[in-house]
C-alpha cells in the first residue's frame, strides 16, 4: 500500500488500483457448479403449480437447504409445512404431491418424505462424479461470476496514522480484505478505501510532543521511530492514559495543550500545517511495512484531511434542506428516526442527535462521514457501501445512514459490517505483557516466532521417529513460519462469526489439529506431498481430467463437499460473513482426511482408480488454496 502526499491545503493523494479479479481468459469456458442452485432449479417449475402467486416461488425455494444430518440425505426441502397452510392440506400429503410432480432427472438418487413433511434429497454418485470432473477442468473451480455485477465501496482498516497499527485495527483490516477478495472473485467491482485518521486529536499529541519533548538527532535519524516514541510519551502524561476525548480537557493541562495544537492545525496555523506535512510521510511509513507483511493492498487512502475542505458545504447544504438545525450555537442532525429530543422525557427515550458543527465552529467525525458518503457516491456511483467497523459504532452509523438517505442518497445501500472485540485469555481486551494495547507488528512477530519453533519441534520429532523429512534452508523455514504465523492469526480472526468477541490465544491459533489456519495449510501441503512422492505432474488432471470412479463412501463425500464450494462463497458474500468459508474449509479438510485414511491413492487397485483419486486430491488442494487466498492467507508446499 502506498500513501504519496501532496498538499496545497493538506490532503493525501488518491491511489488508484481498482479492478476486478476476473479477467477474460479466466471466464472462457467457466462452468457453474452451484449444487444448491441446481437442486432449487429442479423444484422451481414444480412449485409454480402449487403456490397461488408465482412471484412467491423464490421464497419457497429458499427453504431448500443442505441437510443438517447427512444420514437423511444431501439436501432437505422444508417448504411443505408452510405451503400446506396455504393449500389447506396436511404437510406430508402436500410434500408427496410435490415429489410426485418432479420430472425425471439424472440428479436425484432418492427423494423421500419424512416426518411432518420434510423432503430429503440424495444426489446420484455418478452425477456428482461428472460435476467434479467438469469442476477440475475449470480455472475458476466451478464458480461462475455474477450475472448482474454490483459495484461496492468498502471502508476498512482506517487507522490513525500518527501511531503504530495496534491489535484493534486487526479485525477491520482482515475482515475488509477478505470481503474485497471474495466479492471481486465473484465478479463484482470493488473499491477499497482506507479512511485514514490523519487530521484529528492524535496529531495534536504529536505536535505537542515534537515542540516540547523531541530528540532532534533521533528525529533526523529515524523520524518514524521518534514520532512513535513521542506519541507514547505524551499519552503517558495524560491523567487518564487511555482517554483521547478532546471535549474533557480542562482538568488535564497536557491534554488541553494537545487539544489547542489540534485546533490550531484545523484553523490553518502555518507552523502546525507545515509540521503536519513534515510528519505525514513518516506516519504513513509506520503503516506500510505491516500492510505489506500481511498482504493487504487497499485501493485508496483518502483520510480525514482530504474531506476537510468539503465540511462547510456539508453543513450549509443540510441546513438549507432542513435536515440539520441550529441548537444552542451548534448544528445538529436528528437521530435515525428523524427526531431531535427536546424535553427531558424525550431525551431519556430517544437516541441522541449528532453534532455536525460545534459551538466553536469545529466539525466532527459525523460531518466527515457525511462528506465521505457524498464524495464516494458522486465519484464512484456504487450500488453498496460497506463499513467494516466495530460494533461500538453501531449508533453512529445508524444515524449517518438515515441522514444520508434523507439527504438524497437513498439509491445507495449502506451496510455497517460490524464486528466484536479481541479478548485476552482473561476475557478482557487483549493487551501486551507490558500493558497497553498490543502493537500489530509485535503480535505478528510473536506468531511467526512460535510458528518457527513449532516447525523445528515437529521436524525433530518426525526425524527421530524415522520419517523421511527434507532438509530445508533457513530462508525456506522462515518463509514457512511467516506464512503459517500470519495465516494462523488471520484464520483465527475470520473463523468465528465476526459479530462475536473472540479470545486471542497463540496456542489455539497455531494448533495443527482442529479448525485452524495451520491445519488447513497442512491439508494443502499434504495434497501436494502426494504428487511429489509419486513424482506426478498434476497438469493433466486439470487439462484432460480422467473419469471419477466412486467406489467408497469417502469418495462420494469428498465429491459432494468439493461441489459445495460455490454455494458457500455466495452465502459468505451475501451475508458478509467470511466464517462461512472457514467452516467450509474445516468440513473439506475432515472429508479429505476420510479419503486419505480409507482410500489408497498411489497404491490404488487399478490405474483408473488411482487417477480418479489423484484428481480428487489435486482438486482438494486447489480448492483449499483458493479458499485460503480469498481469506488473504498464503499456502506453502511443505510443512
Amino acid at each position: 500500500m502506498t500513501f504519496p502526499i501532496k498538499s496545497n491545503l493538506p490532503q493525501p493523494t488518491r491511489v488508484y488500483r481498482v479492478g476486478l479479479l476476473v479477467d477474460a481468459a479466466e471466464l472462457r469456458g467457466c462452468v457453474d457448479m452451484n449444487l444448491l442452485a441446481e437442486v432449487r432449479k429442479l423444484f422451481a417449475p414444480v412449485l409454480a403449480g402449487f403456490v397461488p402467486d408465482p412471484a412467491q416461488v423464490p421464497d419457497y425455494l429458499d427453504m431448500i437447504k443442505p441437510a443438517a444430518n447427512a444420514d437423511h440425505g444431501d439436501y432437505q426441502a422444508n417448504f411443505a409445512m408452510r405451503l400446506a397452510k396455504v393449500q389447506g392440506k396436511k404437510p406430508p400429503e402436500l410434500a408427496k404431491a410435490v415429489v410426485a410432480a418432479l420430472p425425471p432427472n439424472d440428479v436425484f438418487e432418492s427423494v423421500t418424505v419424512a416426518g411432518p413433511g420434510f423432503i430429503n434429497l440424495k444426489l446420484k454418485a455418478d452425477w456428482l462424479a461428472a460435476q467434479v470432473r467438469a469442476m477440475a477442468a475449470d480455472a475458476r473451480l466451478g464458480v461462475a461470476p455474477a450475472e448482474s455485477p454490483r459495484k461496492y465501496v468498502i471502508d476498512y482498516s482506517g487507522p490513525n496514522v500518527a501511531k503504530p497499527l495496534h491489535v484493534g485495527h486487526l479485525r477491520s483490516t482482515i475482515i475488509g480484505d477478505a470481503l474485497v477478495r471474495l466479492l471481486r472473485f465473484l465478479g463484482h467491482e470493488v473499491i477499497g478505501d482506507n479512511h485514514l485518521g490523519d487530521w484529528g486529536t492524535q496529531f495534536g499529541i504529536l505536535l505537542y510532543g515534537y515542540k516540547n519533548h523531541r530528540d532532534e538527532a533521533a528525529f533526523h535519524a529515524d523520524p518514524v521511530r521518534e514520532l512513535a516514541r513521542l506519541y507514547i510519551l505524551v499519552r503517558g502524561l495524560f491523567k487518564k492514559e487511555d482517554d483521547e476525548d478532546d471535549e474533557a480537557t480542562a482538568d488535564d493541562p497536557v491534554k488541553e495543550a494537545c487539544r489547542l495544537e489540534t485546533a490550531k492545525l484545523h484553523a490553518g496555523d502555518p507552523e502546525n500545517v507545515a509540521l503536519w506535512k513534515q510528519f505525514m510521510p513518516a506516519c504513513l511509513e509506520m503503516l506500510r511495512p505491516i500492510y505489506d507483511r500481511i498482504g493487504v493492498k487497499i485501493d485508496h487512502a483518502l483520510g480525514e484531511s482530504f474531506y476537510n475542505p468539503m465540511l462547510p458545504g456539508v453543513v450549509e447544504d443540510m441546513l438549507a434542506k432542513g435536515i440539520a438545525v441550529e441548537s444552542h450555537g451548534a448544528v445538529v442532525i436528528p437521530n435515525a428516526k428523524g427526531v431531535i429530543p427536546k424535553t427531558e422525557e424525550e431525551q431519556q427515550k430517544e437516541e441522541p442527535p449528532a453534532l455536525i458543527r460545534k459551538r466553536d465552529g469545529a466539525y466532527t467525525y459525523t460531518t466527515t462521514d457525511l462528506a465521505t458518503i457524498k464524495y464516494r457516491t458522486e465519484t464512484w456511483c456504487p450500488n453498496t457501501m460497506l463499513y467494516v467497523v466495530d460494533t461500538r459504532q453501531a449508533l453512529h452509523f445508524k444515524t449517518i445512514f438515515a441522514q444520508a438517505r434523507r439527504w438524497g442518497y437513498e439509491a445507495t445501500e449502506f451496510q455497517h459490517v460490524m464486528f466484536g472485540s479481541i479478548l485476552g485469555e482473561d476475557r478482557k481486551p487483549f493487551q501486551t505483557r507490558k500493558g497497553g494495547v498490543a502493537e500489530l507488528g509485535d503480535l505478528i512477530d510473536m506468531a511467526v516466532q512460535l510458528a518457527l519453533k513449532k516447525y523445528e519441534e515437529s521436524y525433530a520429532d518426525r526425524k527421530a521417529h524415522g520419517h523421511d523429512v527434507p532438509e530445508l534452508t533457513d530462508d525456506v523455514k522462515r518463509d514457512i513460519a511467516e506464512a503459517v504465523g500470519i495465516g494462523a492469526v488471520k484464520y483465527a480472526d475470520l473463523s468465528g462469526n465476526r459479530t462475536s468477541d473472540y479470545i486471542f490465544s497463540y496456542d489455539k491459533m497455531l494448533a495443527t489439529e482442529g479448525n485452524t489456519g495451520t491445519y488447513m495449510q497442512y491439508a494443502y501441503a499434504r495434497c501436494r506431498a502426494i504428487f511429489r512422492k509419486g513424482q506426478i505432474d498434476e497438469t493433466r488432471f486439470r487439462t484432460t481430467p480422467p473419469a471419477i470412479v466412486v467406489t467408497h463412501p469417502a469418495e462420494r463425500a469428498l465429491c459432494l463437499q468439493l461441489l459445495k464450494f460455490e454455494e458457500t462463497l455466495q452465502s459468505a458474500a451475501t451475508e458478509y460473513l467470511p466464517h462461512y468459508v472457514t467452516g467450509y474449509l474445516w468440513d473439506l479438510a475432515k472429508t479429505f482426511s476420510g479419503l486419505f485414511e480409507n482410500c489408497p491413492v498411489l497404491t490404488a487397485e487399478t490405474p483408473e482408480l488411482r487417477d480418479s483419486r489423484l484428481l480428487l486430491v489435486d482438486l482438494t488442494g486447489r480448492v483449499i488454496h483458493k479458499a485460503l487466498d480469498l481469506l488473504g492467507i498464503r499456502t506453502v508446499e511443505r510443512m
